[in-house]
């Protein structure tokens, strides 16, 4: 793994916080084989928060999923960038328009200062369409990814 995935305390919330966002991963995966991993650190290297987020989005192994249905919500607080990358099983099935939506939803959370409402609605509604697309199968579902909200510098 690189080593800019580190697991620390959650600088960035608050505890009650931190747990509204591992609620929703938990809730976004409860009816999905997808998968939808939080990503959050104080800068994001690149120009670009989508090209960071590939790099995060493979650097995690996220592209390893049985049927290519993994999402990343990629957040970088101080330098005030967001990115959804969601892997080639879910991404045009849900279509361009949903994740741009998302997007939106997640930048009028954001410009309120409501960060981690913002990524919590955004884990679930993408739970939904995950949903839609790739439903639950309690005969072959395995959570294949963590479910913690991975802290970068």
């Amino acid at each position: 793994m690189f080593s800019i995935f580190k697991q620390k305390p959650a600088e960035f919330f608050s505890p009650e916080e931190k747990e509204k966002i591992l609620a929703a991963i938990k809730t976004a995966e409860q009816k999905t084989s997808g998968e939808v991993r939080v990503f959050v650190e104080s800068r994001c290297r690149f120009v670009d928060a989508m090209d960071r987020a590939v790099e995060i989005f493979y650097g995690l192994k996220m592209q390893q999923t049985d049927l290519r249905n993994a999402v990343l919500v990629y957040v970088a607080l101080k330098d005030k960038q967001l990115a959804l990358f969601a892997d080639e099983g879910i991404y045009n099935r849900a279509g361009k328009d949903f994740w741009t939506a998302e997007v939106k939803l997640m930048l009028s959370q954001f410009n309120k200062e409501n960060y981690a409402e913002g990524i919590a609605q955004v884990v679930v509604e993408v739970g939904e369409v995950l949903c839609t697309h790739f439903p639950y199968n309690a005969a072959t579902d395995k959570n294949e990814l963590p479910d913690d909200i991975v802290f970068g510098k």
